[in-house]
């Protein structure tokens, strides 16, 4: 499989804190790649700069160093110009499902936005808005309705529906289930892969939870303080981490049987002792 998206020594850095605050440089020259049709699953703690991988990618913040590009395309430093004419192959999925849709429009409006924009007349646009509700599972009366209207997860499903309009290669999915309960979780990881076989979108998937990357993704990279410290198949990665970061997120994942959790959190503990600190 060819690489669709290449990220190569990426690095970013924040301005510091405070007056005269040194700058926060928070990825440290971070490569990976996606192929097309492929997920990418990218795993890591809070503050590890897993998301600011993925907003780089969408332009969302600026690079300090390193290439990003895209179907061949160098876009590290792409004018808002190439951005809008890239959102037709890049889209995304953000974490809060209500919070990324507008409250005063219809899901109707919300998912004719970016067919509007790429200049799809009505009839078409009405046509293609009722394929997409049916492909994420939503009723043909969704239309009409506002997002206050429905649950978390069927919110979920019109940001993935709106993501999925301008028939894009690539979505960026930013912890697209952490804000759902375990029922709707499920539910939408499995969307996110039936959409995939049916489609062949390529997904750079972030996530803190080892077990949602593993259901999902065909690759992990694993990142920890702004560093890939281990790469390589989903199979192998959630089910034999050879890093001990990566040991330490599996072995936080619990487990039913009180015993073998006990016996994790002990191992956890170790691991976290045995740590270089910073």
């Amino acid at each position: 499989m060819s690489a669709l998206l290449d990220v190569t020594g990426l690095r970013v850095t924040y301005p510091g804190r405070g007056f005269r605050a040194r700058p926060d440089e928070v990825l440290h020259g971070v490569s990976l790649d996606v192929a097309e049709g492929e997920t990418h699953g990218l795993v890591g703690e809070s503050g590890s700069g897993k998301t600011t991988i993925g907003r780089a990618v969408l332009g969302l913040v600026a690079t300090s160093g390193g290439t990003i590009t895209f179907a061949g395309q160098d876009i590290t430093h792409a004018t808002r110009k190439s951005r809008r004419a890239l959102a037709r192959d890049i889209q995304v999925v953000f974490q809060d499902p209500y919070g990324s849709l507008n409250p005063a429009l219809t899901v109707g409006d919300i998912l004719s936005e970016p067919l509007r924009v790429q200049g799809v007349e009505a009839g078409r646009a009405r046509a293609r808005i009722g394929e997409l509700l049916d492909q994420v599972g939503l009723p043909g009366d969704s239309y009409e309705r506002l997002p206050r209207e429905f649950s978390g997860g069927q919110r979920q499903r019109v940001a993935i529906a709106r993501a999925l309009a301008p028939s894009p290669r690539l979505i960026v999915c930013d912890e697209p289930v952490s804000a759902l309960d375990l029922s709707n979780q499920a539910r939408v990881l499995d969307l996110f892969v039936d959409i995939q076989r049916r489609t062949g979108v390529a997904y750079l998937f972030v996530s803190h939870d080892l077990a949602v990357i593993r259901h999902v993704s065909h690759r992990v990279s694993v990142i920890h303080r702004g560093d890939i410290v281990e790469c390589g198949p989903a199979a192998q990665v959630t089910s034999s981490p050879e890093h001990p970061y990566t040991q330490t997120l599996m072995l936080a994942a619990p487990v039913a049987d009180p015993v073998r959790q006990r016996a994790r959190r002990a191992g956890r503990r170790r691991l976290a002792a045995a740590e270089p600190k910073r």
